[in-house]
């Protein structure tokens, strides 16, 4: 496999949306489909991992100039949000992820960056990953989808005559997530993880 890790362009958006959909499609996050690659206000790292030139992995740091203005962390100085990390299905457990996190943490570094930090839900081996490679989990909260009309009108309600919530994606950030749990049939915990930049 001949693998290489360089800047993204804007001519990668496709293969760069498709390596997301595809690489997101057998985890917690199936449904955060992107249609476009975002564009960032603050400076950012933004890497794609190509073989034969295909997009098969990528990565997306956002970075800080003021503190609290990207990530959660007030403390340890200027934060890095990884946005985006993905890897094509077909190239995992190639290490391709550990390299983009490398660069990207590299790069960052330069950029007066004292930390990263990244959010994802909760399948093991994906936040097994994160712990692996020294981050620490920090927080967490809930993503809790309101789908059975049971569900929403328990929850919420319109009063806009004639609009009918179908479907409610909500955060839970209070302290009985067992309570939400167990009335709410499609929950996600969120994880907050976070690596100071060496």
């Amino acid at each position: 496999m001949f693998l290489y890790i360089r800047d993204y362009k804007e001519t990668d958006e496709t293969g760069w949306v498709r390596c997301r959909v595809l690489s997101f499609l057998d985890t917690a996050y199936f449904d955060n489909v992107l249609r476009v690659k975002e564009k960032y206000k603050n400076p950012a790292v933004e890497l794609v991992a190509v073989e034969n030139e295909k997009v098969i992995g990528l990565i997306d740091v956002e970075c800080e100039s003021q503190k609290g203005t990207v990530c959660s962390n007030l403390e340890n100085g200027l934060g890095g949000m990884i946005w985006h990390i993905a890897v094509h299905p077909d190239f995992r457990r190639k290490g391709i992820a550990y390299q983009l996190l490398c660069e990207a943490e590299s790069r960052v570094k330069k950029l007066g960056i004292n930390y990263l930090e990244a959010w994802t839900r909760d399948d093991d081996w994906v936040n097994k990953w994160y712990l692996k490679n020294n981050f620490k989990a920090k927080t967490s909260y809930l993503h809790v989808f309101l789908e059975t009309s049971k569900e929403i009108k328990k929850a919420i309600s319109s009063s806009v005559q004639d609009l009918h919530p179908v479907q409610v994606f909500a955060h839970y950030t209070g302290a009985e997530k067992e309570i939400i749990i167990s009335e709410y049939e499609r929950i996600h915990e969120c994880y907050c993880y976070q690596k100071e930049c060496l």
